[in-house]
């Protein structure tokens, strides 16, 4: 597998109005973001991940996949809200 900053990713990435293609692009958007943003464990792991596509080209999805993890970590998680059904009742025949 190629190694290196030029890659593309699969499927480009969709953020504020830009398409992030490569992980070059990624990097220089994480590189950009406010430092209380960047510093989030979200987006290091996200930068973690990035890097080790870069340096030992594994599959760029593993970058894309801490990306979105990472431009998602406000919304919640649909596994997390309550039920909105209502418990069933049972009676006791004797």
């Amino acid at each position: 597998m190629s190694k290196g900053w030029g890659r593309p990713f699969e499927e480009p990435i969709e953020v504020d109005g830009r398409s992030l293609a490569t992980l070059r692009e990624a990097g220089e958007y994480i590189a950009a973001l406010p430092k209380r943003e960047h510093d989030a464990p979200e987006w290091r792991a996200a930068m973690e991940a990035l890097l080790l596509v870069v340096e030992r080209g594994g599959p760029t999805m593993f970058a894309r996949i801490g990306i979105l993890r990472a431009l998602n970590r406000r919304k919640p998680s649909p596994d997390l809200e309550p039920r909105q059904k209502r418990a069933k009742s049972y009676r006791i025949v004797k």
